[in-house]
């Protein structure tokens, strides 16, 4: 079985990549999905982040309010560092049982979708590394755009990510997302 590696930085087009590899038929394990389950309320992780960042930052319903909670983390290192240290365990085995599910399933290749890859030494896993790669002008106004945030704020989560240049760097394969969606298909074809 081929594990490969997929990231990029925030607002790269890392998901529109990894959307176009299940648009191929090709099976991809997401991170964030992962990430998600594990702050369901009533896990494990779940439970470490309301101990660590108090019932502020739960909802009525008890979830966890994520958009509030990273606000929290982007804006201060540690806090982001205590988050990442409190979910690693629970995102890198949720992430092991689903690649171990499709192994028992016989699929030949999972795209593994981490934004986080070489942060949380899961590069170690996959090959080819693919680094999806944008200029840092360009992911700025992606993520203005997107999300509606201001460029202090847009700034604060994308420098909480290793840099794309260095990711380039450590990539096997890199796709550069410059361009157009049209552009972007044509070197993922490539």
């Amino acid at each position: 079985m081929r594990i490969v590696g997929l990231t990029g930085g925030i607002s790269s087009g890392k998901s529109t990549v990894s959307n176009l590899f299940k648009a191929h038929g090709i099976t991809v394990v997401d991170a964030d999905i992962v990430a998600r389950n594990v702050l369901k309320k009533g896990t494990g992780g779940w439970r470490k982040v309301v101990v660590a960042f108090g019932d502020d930052i739960l909802l009525d319903n008890g979830e966890v309010d994520r958009p509030k909670l990273g606000q929290i983390v982007f804006a201060n290192p540690d806090k982001r560092q205590l988050l990442n240290r409190l979910l690693a365990p629970y995102i890198s085995s949720g992430i092991f049982v689903e690649v171990l599910k499709l192994w028992m399933k016989g699929c030949k290749i999972i795209v593994l979708d981490v934004p986080l890859l070489f942060e949380a030494k899961m590069d170690k896993w996959t090959k080819p590394i693919i680094v999806v790669w944008v200029d840092s002008q360009t992911q700025l106004q992606r993520l203005m755009a997107r999300d509606g945030t201001t460029e202090e704020e847009a700034n604060n989560r994308i420098n909480a990510q290793m840099s794309l240049d260095l990711k380039r760097t450590k990539a096997d394969i890199v796709i550069d997302n410059t361009g157009s969606l049209e552009d972007l298909e044509e070197r993922f074809s490539e």
